[in-house]
C-alpha cells in the first residue's frame, strides 16, 4: 500500500477530572498505577491530548506528525483539511458530570470556541442516567434563575441508559452524565465545554471548577427539546454476523459489528475506519500483517487500506465519515 501505512494503535491519553474514576483499567485490564482515570481519549488529533502511535514502524510518532505527511491515505476522501475530524474517548463517571453545553458549527462560528456535536454509546453492564436536553417550557429567562438558584439541573430532561444504549447530543444541547456511566464517546474534534453547574463539587486544587454561564447562554438552543435517545438499525443478519447502524450524521456514524466468523471489509478510500473493541477479541488481517486487538482497544484503519479482515468472536463499534 502507499506509503505503507497500516492499522495503527494508540497510547491512550488519561484525564484525572475529579468526576472519575477507575473503571477504565479495571474493565479493560490495562496496568496503571491507583489513581482517577476519568477519560481516555483513545485517538486524538488534539493539543489537549494529542495520540502516539504505540505498534509498527511509524511507533511513537504523533497523529498530527502523521497527518502531516500521509493526510488523505489516513483520513480518506469524505474529510477535508489535514486536520483528524474526530475525538474518540472513553469516559468514566464515578460521580455525575457538570451541567455543560457545547458550541455548534454556528455559534462557533460567531461566538468562538469549537464546535461539538457528540454522541455517548454505554457500555457498561449497570443502569443509570443522562440528562440531556431541556424540559418543555424552559426559557432562557427561567433557566437563568434556576442557574442562579442551584437547581439548573432540574431544568434538563432525564434519560434512562443502560448497555448498549445510544444518545446522540447536538452542539447547543444543556446536558450531563450522570453516575454510573461508562461511556465511549464519538465527537467532533474539539475541546470546547461551557460548564453552567457543578454539584458544588470541588476542582483537584480545592476549589471550585470555573463556571462559564455568559459562554453558555450564547450557544444553548432553547428550542431543542427532542429525544435524545437512537435506535439502532439492522442492516445485516446472517448466521455469524451482525451490522447494525447505531447513528449516521453529519459529522460520523457508528456501526456495531457482531461477528463470530471470519469478516472482509472493502475500503473504498473515501474513509477511515475507527474501530472500538467492545468485546471479545478481533484479529485484524490485511495485506502484509496483522494485528490482534482485546477488549478496550482502539485501532484507526487507514482510508488507503484496499481491505481487511476481522477473524475472532467480538462486538466491534466502527466510526467513519459519512459523504458530505
Amino acid at each position: 500500500m502507499e506509503n505503507n501505512l497500516y492499522p495503527l494503535k494508540f497510547h491512550p491519553v488519561y484525564k484525572d477530572y475529579p468526576w472519575g474514576g477507575s473503571r477504565i483499567p479495571e474493565t479493560y485490564h490495562r496496568d496503571l498505577p491507583p489513581g482517577i482515570y476519568a477519560e481516555s481519549w483513545e485517538i486524538s488529533d488534539h493539543a489537549d491530548g494529542m495520540s502516539v502511535v504505540s505498534n509498527g514502524q511509524l511507533a511513537g510518532q504523533t497523529l498530527r506528525g502523521i497527518l502531516q505527511a500521509h493526510s488523505a491515505d489516513i483520513m480518506g476522501s469524505n474529510v477535508a483539511g489535514s486536520k483528524f475530524p474526530l475525538l474518540i474517548k472513553l469516559i468514566d463517571a464515578k460521580q455525575k458530570l457538570s451541567v455543560q453545553v457545547h458550541p455548534n458549527d454556528a455559534t462557533a462560528a460567531r461566538f468562538g470556541g469549537e464546535a461539538k456535536t457528540e454522541m455517548w454509546y454505554l457500555l457498561g453492564e449497570n443502569k443509570t442516567h443522562v440528562y440531556c436536553g431541556l424540559h418543555d417550557g424552559v426559557t432562557k429567562e427561567s433557566f437563568l434563575q434556576a442557574v442562579a438558584d442551584g437547581t439548573s439541573g432540574e431544568t434538563m430532561r432525564p434519560v434512562p441508559v443502560q448497555k448498549d444504549s445510544a444518545v446522540f447530543v447536538r452542539g447547543g444541547r444543556v446536558h450531563a452524565i450522570d453516575a454510573g456511566c461508562l461511556i465511549l464517546e464519538i465527537q467532533q474534534n474539539s475541546n470546547t465545554t461551557y460548564r453552567i453547574y457543578d454539584w458544588g463539587r470541588m476542582g483537584n486544587d480545592g476549589k471550585p471548577r470555573d463556571l462559564h454561564i455568559d459562554k453558555a447562554v450564547q450557544v444553548i438552543n432553547w428550542n431543542d427539546h427532542g429525544n435524545p435517545l437512537v435506535e439502532p438499525t439492522v442492516l445485516v443478519e446472517t448466521e455469524g454476523f451482525q451490522c447494525l447502524e447505531v447513528l449516521a450524521c453529519e459529522y460520523f456514524r457508528l456501526e456495531k459489528l457482531t461477528f463470530s466468523m471470519p469478516l472482509e471489509v472493502p475500503m473504498s478510500g473515501t474513509t477511515f475506519h475507527a474501530l472500538f473493541i467492545a468485546e471479545g477479541e478481533a484479529t485484524i488481517e490485511w495485506e502484509g500483517g496483522s494485528e490482534t486487538a482485546t477488549a478496550g482497544e482502539s485501532v484507526l484503519i487507514p482510508a488507503a487500506l484496499p481491505a481487511y479482515t476481522l477473524d475472532g468472536k467480538a462486538t466491534v463499534l466502527r466510526t467513519s465519515i459519512p459523504e458530505c
